[in-house]
């Protein structure tokens, strides 16, 4: 028996899962992808270590939200499935979180560095640098480490929700790379950008040490797409009659 949650999540859930491997995010089963319902109290994942060719609707594990217990789902949740509950709690706005080893990304994680803002297509995204966590301590990795990924995220942003909206994405120094967002389909995309942010950074650092963007036409970039005054897009076409 399912466990009851909103219209088409577990469906949202899965599309994101599959999309990982096609856009080259993931290496074997490198990566995870989930979708959360506040209302029941719950998030959707991938399970642990299952291939995404073999993946389909009836293996995603739902899993209770206020203590991160199994509800529905004979597999096993992703070993991540405690930093994504982490930051579920921690960041009221978050719909979608995924987690991927993506090549670039994961070199400024291992580099322990932020991704600066070298230019507007990182600026139409995040709305500053793409931030990197201090190493976890001996203590954090000896219990409850996963939680304690998203501890390290969580603190790292202060807790502030606002913060977390406006850059949607983290590294985790010497792991990789956090991204969230509406929903889980929006969190998949912010982690597809912040891949492509991480190789642009990578070649134009590789080129020139390369001077920070006039901070105004950073703002200009990211208000086109978000805030009250944004213009980008067309708005949905009504349904038919």
């Amino acid at each position: 028996m399912t466990a009851r949650v909103r219209d088409g999540l577990r469906q949202e859930v899965l599309d994101a899962n599959l999309t990982i491997p096609q856009v080259g995010l993931a290496t074997l089963t490198w990566g995870n992808v989930s979708g959360v319902d506040r209302q029941a109290g719950v998030f959707v994942i991938k399970p642990s270590g299952v291939p995404y060719e073999d993946l389909a609707l009836d293996h995603l594990v739902t899993v209770r939200l206020s203590d991160g217990k199994v509800v529905d789902g004979d597999l096993r949740p992703s070993t991540d499935t405690e930093t994504h509950r982490c930051l579920y709690l921690a960041f009221p706005s978050i719909g979608g979180v995924t987690h991927t080893h993506s090549t670039h990304a994961v070199a400024f994680a291992q580099a322990r560095r932020d991704i600066p803002v070298l230019g507007t297509t990182h600026a139409d995204t995040f709305n500053g640098p793409v931030p990197c966590t201090p190493d976890l301590t001996a203590d954090q990795c000896a219990k409850d480490y996963e939680y304690n990924t998203g501890r390290v995220i969580v603190d790292l942003l202060e807790s502030d929700d606002r913060r977390a909206a406006e850059v949607p994405a983290a590294l985790v120094a010497n792991h990789g790379p956090f991204t969230w967002g509406a929903s889980a389909r929006k969190s998949l995309e912010h982690a597809i950008i912040c891949e492509a942010v991480a190789e642009m950074a990578i070649q134009t650092l590789a080129l020139s040490p390369a001077a920070p963007p006039p901070p105004h036409l950073l703002a200009r970039h990211y208000t086109r797409k978000h805030g009250p005054d944004a213009y980008y897009g067309n708005p949905a076409p009504e349904p038919a009659a």
